[in-house]
C-alpha cells in the first residue's frame, strides 16, 4: 500500500511529500537545506535540541523549529526570511558562547558541523562581543574508553540515539541544566561500559569532535 502523501510548497516551490514526515526530513529529503545539528536520517525526529532549524509557516504568527512540525496538505513554508535567519544567526551564536574556539587544533576542523553552520549564516566563529561560558573541566577523562570535552560539545543529542540503538540502551546522558549541561557516562569504569571497548557509534557521529577514543 503507498503512503499517503500531500502538497506542500517551500519558497515557492511545490513538493509532493509523505504524510507521516516532519518538516525537517521533508524539506532535507527534497534538497532544500534548513540548518540544524540534531537530525539524524532514518530515526525519530530530534526535539529542537539545537534550535536551530526555524522557519515561517503560513497561518503561523512566529517562526517554528521544522524539526516539532508534521507536515499538512497545502502548508506553505518559507526558510530564508529575516526573521528566520536571525532566530537562526542567534542560536549560533549562542552555541559559539560555550564553544572553545581553537579549529586549528581540534580533529573536527575542515570537517566540523559547527563552520559549516557558521558559512551558511554567514557568522564568524568568534564574533565580536560575544561573551563566552565555557565549562570545567576542560577534558573529562572519566570514561575508560572515551574522552570527552564539554567545550566542543554542542548538546545535539546524537551519541545518545546512536548509542540507544547500538547497544540497545543509551549510555550515554544529559546532566545538568542549562549552561552547564553535558553528557554523562553510566557505569562509567563499569561492565556497562565494556561495549564501548569495540563501539565507536558515539565518536563517528559527533559533529565537533567532542568524543574520541582513548
Amino acid at each position: 500500500m503507498n503512503a499517503m502523501k500531500v502538497t506542500i510548497t517551500v519558497d515557492e516551490k511545490p513538493f509532493e511529500v509523505d504524510a507521516h514526515l516532519n518538516l525537517l526530513q521533508a524539506c532535507l529529503d527534497n534538497g532544500i537545506y534548513i540548518p540544524n545539528l540534531c537530525y539524524l536520517e532514518h530515526r525519530s525526529p530530534p526535539q529542537a535540541s539545537c534550535r536551530l532549524c526555524f522557519v515561517e509557516v503560513g497561518g503561523v504568527d512566529q517562526p517554528v523549529a521544522a524539526c516539532t512540525v508534521n507536515v499538512a496538505d497545502q502548508m506553505v513554508v518559507r526558510t530564508d526570511t529575516p526573521a528566520v535567519r536571525r532566530l537562526q544567526k542567534s542560536g549560533l551564536r549562542l552555541l559559539l558562547s560555550v564553544h572553545h574556539v581553537d579549529c586549528k587544533n581540534c580533529p573536527a576542523n575542515k570537517k566540523c558541523a559547527l563552520q559549516d553552520l557558521a558559512r551558511f549564516l554567514k557568522v564568524g566563529l568568534k564574533p565580536k562581543h560575544l561573551e563566552q561560558h565555557l565549562k570545567e573541566p576542560e577534558i573529562v577523562d572519566t570514561h575508560p574508553f572515551l574522552t570527552y570535552y564539554p567545550n566542543r560539545c554542542v548538546l545535539c543529542g546524537k551519541c545518545l540515539q546512536v548509542c540507544r540503538s547500538a547497544n540497545g540502551r543509551a549510555m550515554l546522558a544529559f546532566a545538568q541544566r542549562g549552561f552547564d549541561t553535558v553528557i554523562s557516562f553510566y557505569g562509567g569504569a563499569g561492565s556497562a561500559a565494556t561495549a564501548c571497548d569495540t563501539c565507536a557509534a558515539c565518536i563517528d557521529i559527533c559533529p565537533v569532535a567532542a568524543l574520541l577514543p582513548k
